[in-house]
């Protein structure tokens, strides 16, 4: 079965970074985009970025952008989040999600528009 599978997170104080890793198993990896969404305590999940599958083109949430980074390796069949200049708004506990065949022009923020899911790895950051 598809498993996705997040790791890197972590308590990192405001202005520092982690990376975040989201390793796939199961599914044609290179058939997908892969996003990453956050979710804090009492609100939605949240789009944060997505990497296409064919072109490997980027888009981010206005509110990480500049400072987050989303990249693949095909090869291990995992997709990564590098996340720079934190901020205690940047607390929440992290999704990779993959989403069949991107599209251009379909929607990427909407979580319901995602095939699969991880488990979630929490990020905690502290002023």
């Amino acid at each position: 079965q598809v498993q996705l599978v997040e790791s890197g997170g972590g308590l990192v104080q405001a202005g520092g970074s982690l990376r975040l890793s989201c390793a796939a198993s199961g599914l044609i990896f290179s058939s997908y985009a892969m996003g990453w969404f956050r979710q804090a305590p009492g609100k939605e999940r949240e789009f944060v970025a997505i990497i296409t599958q064919e072109d490997y083109s980027t888009y981010y949430a206005d509110s990480v952008k500049g400072r987050f980074t989303i990249s693949r390796d095909n090869a291990k069949n995992t997709v990564y989040l590098q996340m720079n200049s934190l901020k205690p708004e940047d607390t929440a506990v992290y999704y990779c999600a993959a989403k069949y065949r991107y599209r251009s022009g379909t929607s990427y923020t909407n979580s319901r528009a995602y095939n699969y899911w991880g488990q979630g790895t929490q990020v905690t950051v502290s002023s």
